[in-house]
Parts: C-alpha cells; structure tokens; sequence
C-alpha cells in the first residue's frame, strides 16, 4: 500500500496574541507609508500563515456592557499584520494574492459587533439615531455563530479580511493627504468626521526603526479607515477562502499587510464595526504580474469572489428609494446611498415588529450574511436599493402573515453601563 508523504506545515510569518494590546508586539502597524519596512518576505508560489489582532488591538472584551465601545481608542485602529514582501515585485507590477483560508484562534472562539458613538466612530446611523455605544458578542461553532445578545438567530459565517492592501509610493501618500485634507477643509465640523488626517498620537510600528522614519510615518502616515486604489479597508465579504486579489504595485516588493478579520458581515457593514470583528489566521500565496497596471488599466484592486458562500434560498427583500422618508422626506436625485439607507431602516422598523430593539437590528443587519444590490440607477430621481435578509438564520418565522408579525422578547445587546442608549 502506497504512503503518503507527511505534509510539510506552512511557516507562521507573523505571530500575534489575541488578548494583548496590539501596540507591546512585533509585526503589526497602523498607518499605511512606503517607509515602513517589511517585516518579512516570501517567494511567489509561496504558501504562509500570518496571525492577526482584532481591529482594535483587543480594546474590545467579552463581556455585557459597552463601555469598552464607547471608550476606545480610534487612534490606534486599523491594527494591520505585515508588511510582507513578495521577491520580484516592482511598482508598475501585480501582485496577485491567494487567499487560501481564514479562521478565528482556537483559544479566542468569539467575535464582536459593535454600534459607536457618534462622536467616537459613528456608522450609518449614527446621526439619525443620535448613536451611543452598543454591542453583540457572538460565540463561534465551527461555522456557525450565535449571540446571547441576539436571540433567535444562528448562521454561518463567511470569514474574510476585511483590510488588505499593497504599500503606497511616496506620491501616492501625498495624493491621499491632500485630497481627504481637502475634504475635511470643506467640512471643517463635520460629525461625524468626513476623513481622518494623520495623526501621531497612536500611531505604531511594531519594528525597530529609526527614530526620524518612525517621526515621519506618525506625521504623514495615511490613516486606515477609507479603502483607497491599493486596496486597503473596503470590507468586502465575499474575499474569503478560494478567493483571489490582484493588487497594483507602488513600491519595491509590493509590502502588502493585512487585518480587521470578519467571521461574518453583511453588506455595507452599516454600524462602522459592523462585521462580527475577530483575532485570527489567514493562509496566503503569491505570485506577481509583470507590468500588470497597465496589462489590466490598474486603477485600483480586482477579486474574484470565494465559491463558498452559505446557502439561503429564502430571503425577505426591502427596498429603498432616493427618498428620506423616514426623515423629513426630502427627494433626492439618482443617490444610491439614500436608497440603501431607506432599505435599512426599513428592515430595521420591520425587525421591530418581530420585537428586536433598534439596536438589536442595526448589529444584526450589519453582521449576518445579508445581501444589498443595486436595483436601478436610470430611472430619475429615484435609485433603487434592496436588501436581503435570509430567512433561515432564525429560529423562527419571520414572514409577513394577514394576522401580522408575532412579536417576541429578545431582551436587548450590550448597552452602556449607565443605561444610555
């Protein structure tokens, strides 16, 4: 009877742990700058583990308040593993990357999803619901999560980077910083805020470099909120395990990073920590494309979805129009961002009805597999949006009756210590 040779274990480029402050350990950064070194380099066909933190660097506890929430600190987000170097890539080129599996830790089996204030974080929302601190933990089976603080609801994740991208050129910092400073010029007040500058406070480099670099990263280091054309935090949740990135190339090995893991999340991500947000690992390959930019028009990242994505073949669909009539019912023309907002608060007040509080909704909406496209962007002045919720995540029915909606008790998520939400 024939062998099988003994499967040689993938190399861990970067280890982390989950439970400690993500600014006391090596390998990980929060500012996006050419000048930051990489922290490790692979060869192309190369396959690798890198560990990450949850976004926040483990600000975010396990526990039945949202104090932790409505205290964090935003300075120090998105906490990024890498950077790692591809040997033979040089800007002008495409780094295409693999990805080829990603998983919680086995000794962190939980997530989290959280509402933010709107003067710390904001979301969606979080002017027209005045938004203060809530949050969901969810605990994970396998592939399925549950939270005590959404009843009646399990489904199965579809766990992906929510942050991923390629180093930025010089020039290419300096794009950046000058137009969202543009930006936060134009709405100098803006809450929550249009952009984030840089900002040394918080800033971190989790290598030994010299002290005027590190000076020039914190000053001029980009800020990981926004995804931009090297990727970077676009929080799509089809980027799973099978998928495949081609990235543009903007500086000698590429220096792509990774982090904000997601178990699970919804379209849209609508309460800004809108993912079930967890500490894992992910699995990657490499290979590079000579010349790729302009082989491909490069302008910013391509990616062929995951083929494994969870089966739900029933789903209650809302629509949303260009219209804010959940507000003052002002009509807006051809704004696709009105529509999905109108499509959300319109499940939201539905997810009432089944007796899920505001909050309940908004974090399950935000976490769960939901799907939103866009319906129609030709018919003035309205777009259409929908929004698609599977009805097999719940325990029970959901569908609309001619007697109505049984509305239950699901108690409410994790609330602020002092009662405010």
């Amino acid at each position: 009877m024939a062998t099988q040779a003994n499967s040689v274990p993938h190399p861990t480029l970067i280890q982390v742990d989950p439970f400690i402050p993500a600014d006391q350990q090596k390998g990980i950064h929060n500012r996006w700058h050419p000048e930051i070194p990489p922290f490790a380099t692979v060869k192309p066909g190369e396959v690798f583990k890198i560990e990450c933190v949850d976004w926040t660097g483990a600000q975010i506890g396990n526990n039945d308040n949202s104090d932790d929430v409505k205290n964090v600190d935003l300075t120090k987000i998105h906490n990024l593993s890498g950077p790692i170097a591809v040997e033979g890539a040089e800007p002008g080129d495409c780094l295409v990357v693999d990805i080829l599996d990603v998983t919680p830790f086995e000794k962190m089996p939980w997530g989290y999803t959280g509402i933010f204030e709107l003067n710390n974080g904001g979301g969606l929302f979080a002017r027209e619901f005045d938004s203060k601190a809530a949050k969901a933990i969810w605990d994970f089976h396998g592939i399925y999560a549950t939270s005590r603080h959404i009843p009646g609801v399990r489904f199965a994740g579809v766990s992906h980077p929510g942050l991923i991208g390629t180093a930025p050129s010089a020039e290419l910092l300096a794009t950046w910083n000058k137009r969202e400073g543009e930006l936060i010029a134009a709405h100098p007040n803006a809450v929550p805020p249009v952009a984030f500058p840089p900002e040394p406070i918080g800033a971190y480099v989790g290598q030994d470099i010299a002290p005027d670099v590190m000076k020039r990263i914190a000053d001029q280091g980009a800020r990981t909120v926004p995804g931009r054309e090297h990727g970077g935090n676009c929080d799509i949740k089809n980027l799973s395990r099978g998928s495949r990135c081609y990235f543009p190339v903007f500086v000698k090995g590429a220096n792509f990073s990774v982090g904000d893991l997601h178990f699970s999340q919804g379209d849209g991500e609508m309460s800004f920590c809108g993912a079930i947000e967890m500490a894992g690992i992910i699995t990657f390959s490499t290979s590079v494309i000579k010349g790729g930019i302009e082989k491909f028009a490069l302008k910013q990242p391509i990616f062929l979805p995951s083929p494994v994505d969870p089966l739900y073949s029933s789903k209650v669909i809302f629509e949303g129009i260009s219209v804010d009539y959940h507000g003052d019912g002002k009509q807006y023309n051809m704004d696709a961002s009105v529509a999905y907002k109108q499509a959300a608060l319109n499940a939201i007040e539905y997810l009432k009805k089944v007796g899920y509080t505001r909050e309940q909704a908004y974090l399950l909406l935000s976490a769960a597999p939901v799907e939103s496209h866009v319906g129609a962007l030709v018919d003035s002045p309205n777009a259409c949006v929908t929004m698609a919720i599977p009805t097999g995540i719940f325990t029970h029915d959901i569908l609309p009756k001619p007697e109505g909606l049984t509305k239950h008790d699901f108690g409410q998520c994790a609330i602020r210590s002092d009662g405010v939400v």
